[in-house]
């Protein structure tokens, strides 16, 4: 008896292959006509070109890398009894690494604008072992801009910012150690002064993209009360695989982005350059290098949900239940219908913030009060608590955002090999976790909205934020933030659980408020520009 195998999904695949993430996205390219303005069609021009390489090959390649026969993992020794610590990846991420890295993303050739939407493109593939190594690279060239007084610094800058010789050299960030985690300062790796460079002796405990040429690392000066910030080549000898004073112990097996290596690290003396003043290295660390981390998780979050939106409504008019297109019921539709919106804002809201802060003059200063006038140090302020907002919501949406994706599918929706969705749902629950965790940050905020109430009233800082936004918002808004603020609950042994779920409610409307105003400003620009037409 002949089997009833007529059903299939060969249209909606078909339709999936050939997505373009830039050409076929309207809203991504009004977006950045918005943003961009002037240098709009050049950042069109250059975002069409890489769209070509991340919607198709770099897609294709993330998605193999993934599978479970391609997990990375580490040969300590070679052949001959010599420790070389070689992690082990597919030769597909290494080539696309090279490709992607080989965009000089970071170049002063290339636009702030270009690299923003570029960049968006490439995290619509998920972590694919690449984003963090993107984030980490602007980091160290950031940080490395600002302090770069040895002749080893001025290379590695060179190395990581315009290539050399045509290669590209990519960063990593060592922050985290067992007792302290997002406790910086009390971490104790010991930096000991060894002349014109420092040798590092202790231990890491959370280290991504253990395959990286050059590490951001924080250390203890023997002696010092403070936590320094240093500049790690990898290697001693690259090509003899000889590393620099340090062994990989193991790597971590990670829920999500498990195509990155992330490993516990012992240092045994391994040179290391001093970036930026000691008493500074924590200021550094939350300005400059955590600051564009911060950035980049709303980023990616906004990359994730757009793809999930785009393949779950496409999906949704393909898939027929009941002699129906499913996305023609109600409850479908408007699960589709916050899916789009969730995404549409988040996007408008990362390029938002974004904006604003390339517009502050030197970026974040490492700490609340400077010593220019109080209006600029509003706006830094303001810029401040967004980026810190925007880690918080943007990662906890996407995760929600992407569960409600991953049911539009039904059963099909957790297949690892139907869809890419799983993949990127578990990478967002990682970006929930990287770069602080929420409660950290949402005391961080707490703290700081507080001590800055002298010269920053916070009804002031609520409007300034969301000043499109209509009066009854702002004004409840403001009015929770006032009642929490009136009492220490985040401090040990003030617990108040109706001020708690407040204090989070209140953020997270906040954060929501402005990316609709900065939506309303993408869509309003571009129904002027009808009405002109």
């Amino acid at each position: 008896m002949a089997l009833n195998t007529s059903y299939n999904f060969d249209e909606y695949l078909e339709w999936r292959k050939n997505v373009d993430y830039y050409a076929d996205d309207p809203f991504l390219q009004k977006v950045t006509y918005y943003f961009a303005k002037d240098d709009f069609e050049k950042v069109d021009q250059a975002a069409r070109k890489l769209s070509k390489l991340a919607s198709y090959r770099w897609r294709d390649i993330a998605d193999t890398i993934a599978q479970p026969h391609n997990r990375i993992f580490m040969q300590h020794y070679d052949g001959h009894n010599h420790r070389i610590d070689r992690i082990v990846r597919p030769k597909e991420l290494e080539e696309m690494e090279k490709e992607v890295f080989g965009q000089g993303l970071f170049s002063a050739k290339t636009l702030p604008w270009e690299r923003l939407v570029k960049l968006i493109l490439i995290y619509e593939n998920g972590e694919a072992g690449i984003a963090c190594p993107l984030v980490c690279t602007e980091g160290l060239v950031e940080l490395l801009e600002k302090y770069h007084d040895h002749p080893k610094l001025e290379k590695i800058l060179q190395h990581c910012k315009e290539g050399i010789d045509g290669e590209f050299a990519i960063g990593a960030q060592y922050l985290s150690e067992i007792q302290g985690g997002s406790d910086v300062a009390a971490n104790d790796l010991e930096a000991v002064d060894n002349g014109d460079h420092w040798l590092l002796y202790g231990k890491k405990f959370f280290c991504s993209a253990t395959h990286a040429d050059y590490v951001v690392i924080t250390a203890r000066p023997k002696g010092s009360e403070h936590v320094g910030l240093f500049v790690m080549p990898s290697w001693s000898d690259k090509t003899n695989e000889k590393r620099n004073g340090y062994t990989i112990d193991r790597l971590k097996w990670k829920l999500g982005t498990a195509e990155l290596p992330t490993a516990e690290i012992t240092f045994n003396g391994a040179i290391a350059y001093k970036a930026g003043p000691i008493e500074r290295g924590i200021a550094n660390v939350v300005g400059i290098v955590l600051t564009h981390s911060r950035l980049t998780v709303g980023l990616s979050a906004a990359a994730a949900m757009i793809r999930a939106s785009r393949e779950a409504t496409q999906y949704a008019q393909f898939r027929n239940a009941f002699g129906f297109p499913i996305n023609q019921f109600p409850l479908l539709k408007r699960q589709l219908d916050e899916i789009n919106h969730y995404a549409q804002r988040t996007l408008a809201g990362a390029f938002k913030i974004y904006e604003m802060f390339q517009s502050l003059p030197g970026g974040l200063k490492g700490g609340l009060v400077t010593d220019e006038d109080v209006e600029i140090q509003r706006k830094r302020f303001r810029v401040r608590i967004l980026i810190m907002l925007q880690k918080i919501v943007a990662s906890w949406d996407a995760t929600d955002i992407l569960r409600k994706a991953i049911s539009v599918f039904g059963g099909h929706g957790v297949m690892e090999d139907f869809s890419s969705l799983p993949r990127l749902f578990r990478d967002m629950m990682i970006n929930e976790l990287w770069e602080g965790p929420r409660n950290v940050l949402l005391t961080q905020i707490y703290r700081d909205i507080q001590r800055a109430s002298s010269w920053y009233p916070v009804h002031d800082f609520i409007h300034d934020l969301i000043y499109n936004a209509n009066s009854k918002s702002i004004n409840e808004i403001a009015a929770s933030f006032a009642e929490c603020l009136q009492s220490n609950f985040i401090y040990p042994g003030q617990e108040n659980d109706h001020l708690c779920i407040m204090w989070e409610h209140a953020c997270h409307n906040l954060l929501h408020e402005f990316q609709n105003c900065a939506l309303h400003e993408v869509e309003d620009a571009q129904m002027a520009i009808s009405l002109r037409k």
